[in-house]
């Protein structure tokens, strides 16, 4: 999974991807400190590889990944190649999700690229760069496609799709408010990679003291919760500077310092969360003694899908799963004691997988 943290200059961005993935992008108080997009790879936190670790004493233990990019801040104009537009949307295109981090919080030594705080002016000056980049994108493929639609049937029915899309547009609205049941038409809209048609997560940016009422009693936090509700996004609280503190301290401080601040989880884990959520995603196990290991895939998966995220040989030549889920597996305190309890399932090529499953996979190829 690849998410991209974009937002305006100086909201905390940069400030937020350091705390995440302690990879030291550059972060200072004047617009387009990151010029260059950094990516960092951060593992997903999940306690349950560790105790199955621990069970088997593998060798390793392979959490799940998440890769962050941080991109060069946006302003108005972005779309014509204002700031360091064109390629913070060259960037943004190649990211599964945005991460869109938006300042809610009052400080006059910290400046505002538009002088003033109002997150969903700022939300809308973005979200309108990408409206118009999107547009961009399909008058150019409407142009090309036109030329040899007159011959081909498939051109035409995709000539009218990109026509939809170019009005829906240009009415404002997000390509991700295109609706079709159509499942050939909706893999030929994803094939335009269109910014707009991406799933949106939105990061409040918020002082110390709102973490500990999520930010319920900041307007300007009311206010993105609000617009995210209306345009079917994610929203967390998250104080950029707190996590920087935290991405400072061992696993036991961590705690600690969680506790005094009055919240249970840190911003990381609240964005884990939100970015599973938001794309549909689950993780399954596999644990030996050579290797316990998470595996990412997308909710409604089947066995042999799953199987494949491990080896193209396994999802070719799948036989069956042999399932147990974690609670289970752990209880039993091994496989062959879930077994002898019947907590072992054999399943086919049919199951969908859940979220925590722990799966040997029978093939041959």
């Amino acid at each position: 999974m690849k998410l991209g943290i974009v937002g305006l200059p100086n909201v905390g961005k940069s400030t937020l991807f350091n705390s995440l993935t302690k990879a030291g992008a550059q972060a200072a108080n004047y617009p387009f400190c990151t010029i260059d997009p950094n990516v960092g790879v951060v593992a997903v936190p999940d306690a349950r590889i560790k105790t199955l670790g621990e069970m088997h004493h593998s060798k390793k233990v392979t959490p799940a990944v998440i890769e962050f990019v941080d991109i060069a801040g946006l302003v108005r104009g972005a779309s014509k190649g204002e700031g360091l537009g064109n390629q913070f949307l060259a960037n943004i295109r190649e990211c599964d999700a945005i991460v869109h981090v938006v300042r809610c919080f009052e400080d006059e030594n910290v400046i505002h690229v538009d002088g003033s705080v109002d997150p969903v002016r700022d939300i809308e000056t973005i979200n309108l760069e990408l409206i118009f980049a999107d547009l961009e994108v399909l008058e150019r493929r409407i142009a090309k496609t036109q030329k040899s639609a007159n011959n081909d049937k498939s051109l035409k029915k995709e000539l009218e799709i990109l026509k939809e899309l170019k009005v829906l547009l240009e009415d404002g609205k997000p390509a991700s408010a295109f609706e079709t049941d159509d499942a050939d038409v909706a893999a030929f809209v994803a094939s335009l990679c269109l910014l707009t048609a991406k799933p949106v997560i939105y990061a409040a940016n918020v002082k110390e003291d709102d973490l500990a009422d999520d930010g319920a009693s900041n307007p300007h936090v009311t206010a993105v919760r609000a617009y995210a509700a209306a345009h079917q996004s994610k929203v967390f609280c998250v104080s950029a500077q707190i996590e920087e503190e935290i991405a400072a301290l061992d696993e036991s401080e961590k705690a600690d310092y969680l506790e005094a601040l009055g919240i249970s989880v840190s911003g990381l884990d609240k964005l884990i969360a939100a970015s599973y959520e938001l794309l549909g995603l689950i993780s399954f196990l596999t644990t030996g003694e050579d290797e316990t290991r998470a595996w990412t895939i997308k909710k409604g998966s089947k066995a042999p899908q799953a199987a494949g995220k491990i080896h193209t040989d396994f999802e070719r030549g799948f036989i069956r799963a042999e399932v147990i889920g974690y609670d289970d597996f752990v209880r039993c305190g091994s496989s062959a004691a879930a077994k002898e309890k019947g907590l072992m399932r054999l399943e086919g090529k049919d199951y969908v997988v859940q979220d925590g499953d722990v799966i040997l996979f029978r093939f041959n190829v």
